[in-house]
């Protein structure tokens, strides 16, 4: 009797560490990548530094439901090497570059390049004006080609297909540099006139009194 209750006492207790354990087990499995590029897994969150995502289990729901980000992957590509193209008006090659980026699916900034302003920023920034001019991280690119455009962004890591959501939405362009409304035309624009100053008097010649020889007016 007392090896039968031995023995029925341990089962109960196996089977309330499998109960205790199942819990941790559904957390799920967390993907780490560490400074050195080495993937390891966890089912521990890791430190706020160090990226992750977690694998199946719960937080699969969480992240599903996060549809506008970007794929991890994509994500990390684009942060170490963002992408900004800088095109201009009835810029044939411009829309060539875009169609591209676009195909591959690749996140990219646009800069239009319309004013006086925008042609001496650009200049500033590549050394001259033509257009299309891209940039990988620090890398530039003037003029477009297909063969060297994608080169570079093999060589970046960027996916050669495209992996992004269906929800996702490029931001719009934007000028390089920021144009600021004249004060009077945003008076004029909101329906304001400005307030008509009265004009000056006319200035009255003063005669030096006969003690101040030298003419001196105050």
């Amino acid at each position: 009797m007392n090896v039968l209750h031995r023995r029925s006492r341990l089962s109960a207790l196996a089977l309330l560490a499998s109960l205790l354990a199942a819990p941790v087990l559904a957390q799920g499995v967390y993907r780490i990548v560490g400074p050195d590029g080495k993937v390891t897994y966890s089912d521990q969150p890791p430190p706020a530094t160090a990226p992750a995502r977690p694998l199946g289990g719960a937080s699969s729901g969480a992240s599903a439901g996060a549809s506008t980000q970007l794929p991890y992957e994509l994500r990390q590509v684009s942060s170490r090497y963002p992408v900004t193209l800088y095109t201009g008006r009835d810029c044939a090659p411009c829309n060539s570059g875009r169609n591209l980026l676009n195909a591959r699916g690749i996140p990219y900034s646009e800069k239009t390049i319309e004013t006086p302003q925008d042609s001496e920023a650009l200049k500033r920034l590549s050394g001259e004006t033509s257009l299309p001019f891209l940039t990988i991280g620090s890398q530039q690119i003037k003029g477009y080609s297909d063969t060297e455009w994608t080169q570079f962004l093999d060589a970046a890591g960027y996916p050669k297909q495209s992996t992004l959501p269906a929800s996702y939405r490029r931001p719009a362009a934007s000028p390089l540099v920021a144009v600021r409304p004249a004060e009077g035309a945003a008076a004029t624009a909101s329906g304001r006139s400005q307030p008509t100053q009265a004009p000056a008097p006319a200035e009255v010649p003063v005669s030096p009194p006969a003690q101040n020889p030298a003419g001196i007016r105050f």
